[in-house]
């Protein structure tokens, strides 16, 4: 994201500067959906996706699978603008959220508020009528979480933030297998855990590139009250715990061979770039020079190829069976 100077601070929470209103009719979609957060979503719905094909079996039902993606998206979309419509103040005092719509005004807080508001009624009514009433149940808890919990008590109170707060990003797995077995078990418990331990090194390591951010918006993220050394131990320790848990998932979810492969492959790569960091604080090497977004970029596709198997395992049980 471009850096920008912070927007202009208003008199009113509601008062629309000069130069919103005249944006164009595009403008204002854009900024709509840049407070939905699409890059937070695709995330989502990667762990979402490969969760309905372990609970189906091979491929799940194909409009049960739109409809959990669609609302799905919704729910997410609603508890990334109400996110945004109360972390608008600090918003504004970091690089790095310069330029949301809510930090420049492009939406006022009365509109990020219904538009979220708005969402999350319908991913609701949407998971309750099309799909069933344990996957509409889950998806308001995850909303609910991550506005209450994370949002408004743990972010600018504690440096544990994102180690619980994270709940909220484990919840679209429970949610795609809910969606198709209209239960739970097990198995996306398992994979939960597996995003769970994920969220604080991918955070932690993206929160060290821009740590001067966060303290000038007073949010305790550990890389603002911590050493780099004590940050890198914990996410060598959360990146073991990642890994483990996924084999774990091997017998659990009964996969054959090649997802066990992939899950070794993949989790040998992602502990190995976390101790070269750790490594390299030790040796004396700080700031810019530890290169933690090579991490963050790596945990990403770690996570998105790792779900990856999870979906193509029982395509390939069920072509070998």
């Amino acid at each position: 994201m471009a850096l920008a100077d912070p927007a202009p601070r208003t008199t009113s929470d509601d008062a629309v500067p000069e130069a919103s209103r005249k944006a164009s009719f595009g403008e204002y979609v854009r900024a709509y959906v840049a407070l939905s957060k699409p890059r937070v979503i695709e995330l989502l719905l990667i762990t979402t996706i490969p969760v309905m094909f372990v609970a189906a079996g091979g491929v799940p039902p194909l409009w049960t699978a739109v409809y959990t993606l669609l609302f799905g998206t919704m729910s997410a979309a609603s508890a990334n603008a109400m996110n945004c419509y109360i972390d608008r103040d600090i918003d504004r005092e970091m690089r790095r959220t310069r330029q949301r719509p809510g930090a420049m005004a492009l939406v006022t807080p009365r509109g990020a508020l219904v538009y979220g508001l708005i969402l999350a009624i319908g991913s609701t009514v949407g998971f309750a009528l099309l799909v069933n009433l344990l996957s509409a149940a889950l998806s308001v808890f995850a909303i609910a979480f991550y506005i209450f919990v994370y949002t408004l008590l743990l972010k600018r109170r504690t440096a544990q933030n994102v180690v619980w707060g994270g709940i909220a990003g484990c919840m679209p797995v429970l949610i795609g297998w809910s969606a198709v077995t209209n239960s739970l078990d097990w198995a996306p418990f398992v994979l939960f855990l597996v995003v769970f331990f994920w969220t604080p090194p991918h955070t932690w390591t993206l929160a060290m590139r821009y740590k001067e951010d966060y303290a000038q918006a007073k949010v305790p993220m550990l890389p603002v009250v911590a050493s780099d050394r004590r940050v890198l131990l914990e996410c060598v320790l959360y990146s073991w715990a990642t890994v483990v848990v996924s084999l774990i998932f091997w017998p659990v979810a009964g996969t054959t061979w090649f997802y066990g492969a992939v899950a070794t492959a993949l989790g040998a790569l992602l502990i190995v770039q976390a101790h070269r960091l750790l490594q390299r604080s030790r040796a004396g090497v700080s700031g810019a020079q530890l290169k933690t977004m090579g991490f963050f970029h790596l945990s990403n596709a770690y996570l998105a190829l790792l779900f990856v198997a999870v979906t193509v395992d029982p395509l390939l049980a069920g072509l070998l069976g």
